[in-house]
């Protein structure tokens, strides 16, 4: 196949971007490098069948020749990222998803989008099954973000049902491991390079909210079944199983083994109590569950980590 997948220089894009490539699928990567990173785009240049493009897809994209599956991907994912780019946030999931919506449309291509678990808001329903409404403050700082991806996926289901498109919606929940970005404000990354810098970890209210992390192998397993299954509905993909931000922040300081302490600060606005994914339909249509526990999924994240905190560190000192 030849696939187009937008957010390709991103940290779950470029994963993405390599599993298809890995299987022989030719990918044409699209993105702006605002929160993606050309880093990401070395992992992927070494495939023959990889091609990349600078653009913003919140305007129009033209794609020569064929493609088969178009993915969309672009939006900047973490609180610190569509808190400083509300509009762009907005701009990208809803005229970018019509964009894209377009192209597939043109192509005849299969669609999918990444949504995210950010569509059930606050929950009042625990775990999340993907038939909750959610609970979003469609006026808060997090409605950005939120309220885009709501809004992508009844476009997408539109196309769906008004020309018949072939579409899939992926609700995202917490993701993590190699390739994030130090400093994007996920809570997984804040922590580790934290702890590695010797500093206190910095744990928003009492830290007894929880949190579900999957390893990026195992989403990206879940993503790629979606897309080569029959499912139109949206499914959770995500790991089930719930920890609260501070078991999280003490399995990080047993792994790194630094002198950091944990520092609490007040909790924002609108931030989720619980978030833990339902995945009995994930398990049933795509035979996918996440095989990688936290634990195991940090010991390997770490080290990532701690080369990218060495070699800023190595940077940032003075000369001479």
């Amino acid at each position: 196949m030849r696939i187009v997948l937008t957010g390709a220089a991103g940290f779950l894009g470029s994963h993405l971007s390599a599993r298809f490539l890995e299987e022989g699928h030719d990918v044409v990567g699209i993105d702006n490098l605002v929160t993606g990173s050309r880093e990401n785009l070395a992992w992927l240049q070494g495939f023959p069948g990889f091609s990349f493009r600078r653009h913003d897809v919140s305007t129009s994209l033209y794609v020569q020749g064929d493609v088969d599956g178009v993915l969309h991907f672009a939006s900047p994912a973490s609180p610190v990222d569509y808190l400083e780019l509300p509009i762009q946030t907005l701009k990208v999931g809803s005229l970018g998803t019509h964009n894209m919506l377009g192209l597939a449309k043109e192509k005849g291509a299969r669609f999918l989008l990444a949504s995210t678990s950010e569509v059930y808001g606050d929950p009042e329903v625990h775990p999340q099954p993907e038939s909750y409404w959610g609970n979003v403050n469609p006026v808060g700082p997090r409605g950005v973000y939120d309220e885009a991806k709501r809004f992508a996926e009844a476009m997408v289901m539109a196309y769906h049902r008004h020309h018949g498109l072939d579409t899939r919606i992926a609700r995202i929940f917490n993701t993590y491991g190699p390739r994030m970005r130090p400093g994007d404000g996920r809570v997984v990354s804040n922590f580790v390079v934290q702890a590695l810098r010797g500093e206190p970890l910095t744990v928003y209210g009492d830290g007894s909210q929880t949190r579900s992390f999957c390893y990026v192998a195992d989403e990206v397993e879940g993503l790629y079944r979606l897309f080569m299954s029959s499912e139109v509905d949206p499914v959770n993909v995500g790991n089930p199983h719930e920890f609260t931000i501070r078991e999280l922040a003490e399995e990080i300081l047993r792994q790194v083994e630094g002198p950091s302490t944990l520092e609490f600060r007040p909790l924002p606005e609108d931030d989720p109590q619980v978030r833990q994914p339902d995945i009995t339909r994930a398990r049933e249509i795509l035979g996918w569950e996440p095989a990688v526990s936290l634990r195991e999924g940090l010991e390997r994240t770490i080290p990532y980590f701690r080369k990218r905190v060495e070699a800023e560190d190595v940077r940032a000192r003075p000369v001479g």
